[in-house]
C-alpha cells in the first residue's frame, strides 16, 4: 500500500512539473508575442507594454490559443484576421502601407509642379509686350510730360 501511494505521488509530482514547464513555456510563448502586437487603444505601445483592458484580454486570448498548443504564425494570423495589419507592430510592407507613406509626398509634387506651371503660363500671359493699366498710366504720364 505504501508503495501504491510512494507511485502515485511520484506521478502527481512528474505532472506538476510538466505543467509547470509547460506553463513557462506559454508564459514565453505570450510574452514574445505580446512584444510584437500592437495595443488597439494606446498609442504606440506593445501589447506587453500596456495595462489597457484590451491589452489584458488580447493577452488572455494569446495565452489561451498558446496553452491549446497553437504555433506563433497561427495565433498571429488569427488576431490578423480579427483586427487587421494594424495589430502587428511592424506591420508587413504592402502596396497598401506603401501607398499610405509615399501618396501624401507624391500628392504635393504634383500640386507643387501644377503651381509652377500655371505660374508661368501666367507669367507669360502678362509679359506677352501688352501693358497692363499701370503701365499705360505711367506711360501716358510720362509722354506728356515730354512734350
Amino acid at each position: 500500500m505504501l508503495q501504491c501511494f510512494s507511485a502515485w505521488a511520484e506521478n502527481a509530482s512528474l505532472q506538476q512539473s510538466n505543467v509547470a514547464i509547460k506553463s513557462a513555456e506559454v508564459e514565453a510563448k505570450v510574452q514574445r508575442l505580446a512584444e510584437e502586437l500592437r495595443c488597439l487603444v494606446c498609442d504606440n505601445q506593445t501589447l506587453a507594454d500596456s495595462n489597457a483592458e484590451l491589452a489584458q484580454s488580447l493577452r488572455k486570448e494569446i495565452r489561451a490559443m498558446a496553452s491549446k498548443g497553437k504555433d506563433d504564425e497561427a495565433i498571429i494570423n488569427a488576431l490578423v484576421m480579427h483586427h487587421g495589419d494594424f495589430i502587428r507592430y511592424r506591420p508587413p510592407q504592402k502596396i497598401t502601407t506603401l501607398l499610405l507613406w509615399f501618396a501624401p509626398t507624391a500628392l504635393l509634387l504634383v500640386v507643387g509642379v501644377s503651381l509652377l506651371i500655371w505660374l508661368r503660363r501666367w507669367e507669360k500671359k502678362t509679359s506677352d509686350g501688352t501693358l497692363g493699366l499701370d503701365e499705360a498710366c505711367e506711360a501716358t504720364i510720362l509722354l506728356n510730360k515730354e512734350s
